[in-house]
């Protein structure tokens, strides 16, 4: 036992040491300190080695100096504000929700609602008179077009793109034995597919720039290595990684801290050098050469869902997507939409602050794109982004999407605090560090029931609203479902917020509004 998290623990234990042999040997007042003393060192042995609390396994005695803090600030918890995706406000501590969920306790609250329902922005779904019972169990989404030989049943809620290295071994190993539990997907992120990822639970294998998992040693894509992975059967689906939220147009992060010799060797990069994917992908430049790439992939997965996942910037660069799907009649099976409100690792500030659409604006794009262009039909789209509540997936659902990912929602549920440690290796309950002595403090199968709880609860909660808007199933919902308040007498849906294009109505020639974007689009240049 040793680090910096456990010297106040072991100071109290020598402390009680010396107050022992002070009490047999100087005065017997020492008596009284021996026993608090011991008390402690008590307390201490117990924190190391229960298994429900990740701060107290790896700070023993010091860690409940959080728990007390908590106990007594309750209104600071129940009433926090802060704001969700659009700038409405949000009356629930997003963290203290997706606690509740995993830890399978009460999640009703008395007095009502501590929202500023007059708020510019604010948004809620209509309800019905006419309400009808929840549904038992989850939905799940057909994924696999007509160019697929193994379609796959998604889940409405999943685990998003979180790799290996931005993630400790034991939160990997507990997010898939949740899903494997829970029946969900589990999202590798870009960091490659580990022996962690291996639990039973299915996976969504992201490909990013780096190539990671299926990389030359030079740095581009291995067809060799990519077959062999792909083809095993927890892989489901391959997601092509364009672009993410937090850090749109300059790949991927791993702070040199985290590198580890196994996460080193898993990549393929120097050990303690930050790893830092290419911008772009090398294998391909155009959108052309993006579906000869999907294409490509399908190949050498017998046939099983490919897609990609972008944030999107500019909207004739998605535009042309279209367009070379169109001429070349190659289409992708799913398409996830990262929202740049999104991200859980390390990121440059500038990049997570102001590029990239956020969620809302980039799934209503992509939807009215593939609708123009008369794809959606065969097209699955996740949205990924601050995904957190039932809430959360109906009005992803209103404004296009077929599915959803969550990333912190996930973390969350494993027992992240925030305590933004993530790019430094010191994460105290060992979420998201390479530091053995940090990674003991999570427990796997105790977090792993955990993720399980806050998928079927959030999924139960899913079912709750549906149910209550008098719908019978989520490919019902629209966007007339969903509200906004767009200014202090004003009230518009996302249907009347938004044109909404009639099924491949750009092919005769583009509405107004679209004509000058879709006209400079191009399959041949991004």
């Amino acid at each position: 036992m040793r680090g910096p998290q456990f010297i106040v623990f072991i100071v109290i234990a020598a402390a009680g040491a010396l107050a022992t042999a002070l009490a047999l040997f100087a005065s017997a007042w020492w008596w009284v300190a021996v026993l608090i003393l011991a008390a402690l060192t008590l307390l201490g042995l117990w924190d190391l080695i229960q298994r429900r609390h990740s701060i107290l396994r790896n700070y023993p005695v010091v860690g409940h100096l959080r728990f007390i803090s908590e106990q007594l600030r309750p209104e600071i918890r129940q009433y926090f504000i802060e704001s969700d995706t659009d700038g409405a406000p949000f009356n629930r501590d997003q963290r203290s929700l997706v606690y509740e969920r995993a830890k399978d306790v009460l999640q009703e609250n008395p007095f009502g609602t501590e929202l500023a329902l007059d708020a510019i922005g604010t948004e809620w779904i209509a309800h019905s008179i006419a309400s009808a019972s929840p549904h038992e169990g989850q939905f799940k989404v057909h994924v696999g077009g007509p160019q697929c030989a193994q379609p796959y049943e998604m889940s409405l809620f999943n685990v998003s793109a979180m790799s290996f290295g931005a993630l400790s071994s034991n939160a990997i190993r507990a997010l898939n034995l949740g899903a494997r539990k829970g029946e969900f997907a589990h999202d590798t992120g870009e960091g490659g597919l580990s022996k962690y990822h291996l639990q039973g639970g299915d996976l969504i294998w992201e490909i990013g720039s780096g190539y990671f998992g299926c990389r030359r040693t030079d740095g581009g894509f291995d067809p060799d290595r990519f077959k062999e992975t792909a083809n095993r059967p927890e892989v489901k689906c391959v997601s092509i990684k364009l672009s993410q939220g937090a850090k749109a147009g300059v790949g991927g992060v791993l702070p040199g801290a985290k590198v580890s010799p196994e996460i080193a060797a898993a990549r393929g990069v120097p050990v303690g050098e930050t790893c830092i994917s290419p911008p772009s992908h090398r294998e391909f430049s155009s959108p052309r050469g993006l579906m000869e790439f999907v294409q490509r992939l399908r190949e050498m997965t017998h046939g099983k869902p490919i897609g990609f996942k972008l944030c999107i910037g500019r909207s004739t660069e998605f535009l042309g997507i279209c367009k070379a799907m169109l001429e070349m009649e190659i289409l992708p099976d799913f398409i996830i939409i990262d929202g740049s409100e999104g991200g859980t690792g390390a990121g440059p500030l500038e990049f997570a602050d102001h590029v990239g659409m956020p969620l809302t604006e980039g799934l209503v794009l992509a939807h009215q794109a593939l609708l123009g262009s008369g794809l959606r039909t065969h097209i699955r789209l996740g949205a990924s982004g601050k995904v957190i509540s039932g809430y959360d997936i109906v009005c992803r659902l209103a404004q296009g999407a077929d599915y959803t990912n969550s990333a912190r929602g996930m973390m969350f549920a494993l027992g992240c605090i925030q305590a933004q440690r993530c790019h430094d290796n010191t994460c105290p309950v060992g979420v998201t560090t390479q530091d053995p002595r940090r990674v003991r403090g999570l427990v796997v199968v105790d977090k792993a029931e955990r993720v399980y709880n806050f998928h079927r609860n959030t999924v139960k909660s899913f079912n709750q609203l549906l149910g209550a808007m008098g719908l019978n199933d989520p490919g019902e919902i629209g966007p007339q479902h969903l509200y906004r308040r767009v200014g202090p007498s004003t009230v518009q849906t996302y249907a009347e917020l938004y044109e909404w294009p009639e099924e491949g109505s750009f092919l005769d020639g583009a509405p107004k509004s679209w004509r000058d974007d879709w006209n400079a689009a191009s399959a041949d240049r991004f």
